[in-house]
């Protein structure tokens, strides 16, 4: 089916933004798992996989719609130091997810492509209700707990 050009680029700019998600969700999870912080190496790890599914989903709509998905772009990443700053990148790579999820479900609303729309309105529950939930409660924790004992909590492989 022959899709729209405007919601076709869309696709293939979230799906570069999804791809990079992706690789600093890895990088993220290695560095866990390194430092052995197994509680976070897990959550972070499925947090990468579900970028991979997301860019999955957007590049099965963007061949549907006959488009070429660009699997080359990638945003640029935010590589954290240590455990809040890897947190607080995440989060705001969350937060600025919701804000291009936001925008893509607008532009097929306009263009009338519901189900694009569809298909962007569950990555948008599941950045906002999920990844982003947790890495907020997460910072939460640590604020509330001290670092010391969050990562201590952590390496015990806690939730």
């Amino acid at each position: 089916m022959q899709g729209n050009a405007k919601v076709i680029e869309t696709l293939n700019n979230l799906l570069a933004f999804e791809l990079a998600a992706a690789d600093q969700y890895f990088i993220h999870s290695q560095m866990y798992a390194d430092w052995g912080l197994p509680m976070l190496y897990e959550h972070i790890h499925h947090e990468w996989q579900e970028e991979l599914d997301h860019a999955k989903q957007l590049i099965e709509r963007i061949l549907f719609l006959e488009g070429m998905a660009n699997m080359v772009n990638r945003d640029t990443i935010s590589v954290g130091t240590d455990v809040p700053s890897m947190l607080k990148s995440d989060l705001t790579l969350e937060y600025d997810a919701v804000v291009k999820l936001k925008d893509a479900i607008a532009l097929c609303e306009t263009e009338r492509d519901f189900q694009s729309r569809q298909i962007l309105l569950g990555l948008l529950e599941d950045t906002e209700m999920d990844h982003a939930y947790w890495l907020e409660k997460q910072l939460g924790l640590i604020d509330k707990m001290g670092l010391q004992n969050y990562i201590e909590h952590a390496a015990k492989g806690g939730a």
